[in-house]
Order: C-alpha cells, then sequence, then structure tokens
C-alpha cells in the first residue's frame, strides 16, 4: 500500500536583490536575540546589512563564525552559546555546512531557524534535512527534522558576487532533482519527508529541471559578471526552492548515492557536492536504461556549464577505486535502494564506467 501523502515547505521563502536590508522585518515574530552561524564570506558579505535592519530594535544579535563543517562537535559548540545567551532565534548564514549547522542547533535546542544563504551550491536552505559529518570530515549521516526553516532569505545580489563554481555545483545538485523524484515516484518509496509523493512535489521537480534546461547557462554568464538577470533569479530560484521543496517531498535515488559513495575516495575530496549529483544523475539514467535522447539532453546541459560527464573531470583517474565508491553508495539505508529492482555495488560500478565511456565519447 503507497504511503500516505504528505507535502511540507519552509514558512516563508523571500528572494531578491537587496532582500538582506528586510531581514529584521521579516524575521521579527520568531524572537528577540539572534544567533547568526556564519561562514568566513557569509558574516563578511551579510553582517552589516543585517545588523542595519535590526537598528531601532531592541534585539540582542550575536555573529558566530564557525569551523567549515557541519560536524557534530560544531554542533555541540553552537548549542552552549544558545544555551549560555538564552537565544531565541538561531540563524545559518553562508553555505550548505553552515546552514546544515544551524538547523542542527536549533533542532536540538527546539528554537525556530531562519536561513541566509550566501551561495546556491546545495538545495539546503530550504530542506527538513541537515547532512552531518564526523569531527574528522567523513560523512556520519543524514539529520531529519519534524518541519522546515521557519524563514529563508535569499539575496540575489550576494549570490551574483559569489564564485560562479557555487552556482554550478547547485545546478548539478539540482539536477537530480526530477530524476530522482521520479524514480521514487516510480516504486512508491518514501520521500525524505517519510511521505507518498504528492502531485505538488511532482510539479517543482519537474519545473526545476525545465528552468535549469531553459536558464541555466545565462544565469552562468550573469553571475561570472556579477549581473542579477531574470535568468540568474530563475536559477537562484530552481537550485535553492525547487530544488529543496521538490527533492524533500519526492525523495532521493541514485544521485544522492553517488556523492555519498564518492565521499570515501581521497582524490574526491574537492569535487562539489553538486558535481559529484550532476555525474550522478547520468549514472542514474545508464541503470534506468533511459532513452539515448534523455542522456544526451542532460549531457548536453552539463557540458554547457561546465558540469562533470566523466570520471576524471572528478578527479578519480584510477577506475579500480571506483568500486570502493560503490559499495559505500550502496550501503544499507541509501537512498540508490529506491530504485526499481535495487542495485548492487557491482551494478553501480559497471553503470558509473559507462556513463564515463559516455562522457569521453562526448568529448570526441
Amino acid at each position: 500500500m503507497a504511503a500516505i501523502k504528505l507535502f511540507r515547505a519552509p514558512g516563508k521563502y523571500v528572494q531578491g536583490k537587496g532582500a538582506l536590508a528586510n531581514f529584521y522585518g521579516e524575521t521579527k515574530d520568531l524572537g528577540n536575540s539572534f544567533l547568526f552561524i556564519c561562514s568566513n564570506s557569509g558574516y563578511k558579505m551579510c553582517h552589516e546589512a543585517i545588523e542595519k535592519s535590526f537598528e531601532g530594535s531592541e534585539c540582542k544579535v550575536r555573529f558566530e563564525v564557525f569551523k567549515g563543517i557541519s560536524s557534530n562537535g560544531e554542533i555541540a559548540r553552537m548549542r552552549e552559546i544558545v544555551q549560555n545567551d538564552n537565544i531565541e532565534v538561531v540563524v545559518g548564514v553562508g553555505g550548505g555546512s553552515a546552514i546544515d549547522t544551524a538547523k542542527a542547533c536549533a533542532h536540538y535546542e527546539k528554537r525556530p531557524v531562519a536561513i541566509v544563504p550566501t551561495v546556491c551550491a546545495t538545495d539546503a536552505p530550504c530542506t527538513g534535512l541537515s547532512v552531518i559529518y564526523m569531527d574528522d570530515g567523513s560523512f556520519d549521516t543524514y539529520l531529519f527534522y519534524p518541519k522546515n526553516p521557519e524563514v529563508v532569505i535569499v539575496d540575489s545580489e550576494i549570490i551574483a558576487k559569489a564564485p560562479v563554481k557555487f552556482l554550478v555545483a547547485g545546478m548539478g545538485d539540482a539536477l537530480g532533482t526530477y530524476f530522482e523524484g521520479r524514480a521514487c515516484l516510480r516504486t512508491d518509496a518514501p520521500s525524505l519527508e517519510n511521505g507518498g509523493v504528492t502531485l505538488s512535489s511532482m510539479a517543482l521537480c519537474e519545473l526545476c529541471y525545465k528552468t535549469l534546461l531553459k536558464c541555466g547557462y545565462q544565469a552562468k554568464k550573469a553571475c561570472e559578471h556579477d549581473l542579477v538577470t531574470p535568468a540568474l533569479e530563475a536559477i537562484i530560484e530552481a537550485n535553492t526552492y525547487l530544488s529543496g521543496v521538490g527533492a524533500d517531498n519526492a525523495g532521493l535515488a541514485v544521485a544522492h548515492s553517488v556523492y555519498n559513495g564518492f565521499t570515501a575516495l581521497e582524490e574526491c575530496e574537492k569535487t562539489m557536492h553538486g558535481c559529484v549529483v550532476a555525474f550522478g544523475t547520468i549514472t542514474q539514467l545508464v541503470l534506468e536504461n533511459a532513452p539515448k535522447e534523455e542522456i544526451k539532453e542532460v549531457m548536453d546541459f552539463c557540458y554547457s556549464v561546465g558540469l562533470p560527464i566523466t570520471l576524471g573531470e572528478m578527479g578519480v583517474t584510477d577506475v579500480t577505486r571506483v568500486m570502493i565508491a560503490a559499495e559505500k553508495a550502496c550501503a544499507p539505508g541509501e537512498s540508490i535502494h529506491n530504485m526499481a529492482g535495487d542495485v548492487t555495488p557491482a551494478q553501480l560500478y559497471d553503470a558509473l564506467l559507462a556513463a564515463d565511456i559516455l562522457g569521453q565519447e562526448y568529448f570526441k
């Protein structure tokens, strides 16, 4: 019997040029004391605009630069600050790790959380989960929350000024959304929210993919020159909201398991999450024996924006090591098991190498 359908999203999503100037106005109902958990660059880019928005209010504001990874130790450190300072609202400012740290801290301390992404590298801002790492940087677990963030505020000007590689990686993360959701729909697999897949969530997933194809290249060009254009605004929304809410409510499959598998390879340590997810999406299509036109459309998109279509582009030169990643990607509990007929490490290994061959052929 299919799971009862469920759909969740952030309480409020705000996006636009200069949106940060009204941070206080958008969050004043949440509480009177705020802890901002910031990445280094997040603090530099945002603290002035945020502080200015609080002028004239009696709120207490504290900024804390975190140590770069959403690890158990760093979450514990932030929780201590919340307790000692009687913080009422936790805010994540930065990339995925700062956001995931803030969400975890707020969850454990039973506080509302607001999110200010400074890059569009993942769909972390809108989701009701965090990726948690061990203190040594290796993947630990997904932490699922009973609700999504109360407020997400995306200042398009800040995204436009961030290095373009983050926007491209975000498009890679977003690329998996439709195909992974479609796979879960086919097998009646539960979403990340542990509910059945709604029509609404699949509509978001499909719109996410169509928006990438339509606006991805133009958005990349705009971002390279720090310009906020309609195409960039569309891709910011696709990377952040459509992908985040879509994946949350439709589920994951091969593409994200491939990422988790490749975290076991040292040579991929510097390869961004979304870049591996993009290659994992092509691999999923190979496993599904998708029409060659669909595989070509996805590869054309990846090539146009600079996402990897070969193992070499992800840093993997020794294909014998791919089996290490394949085995980790197929570990119990991984989303790859949402696929019809399941997937073994040997099947995934063959699909990864087949995807690599298609990618190499693409360059000839």
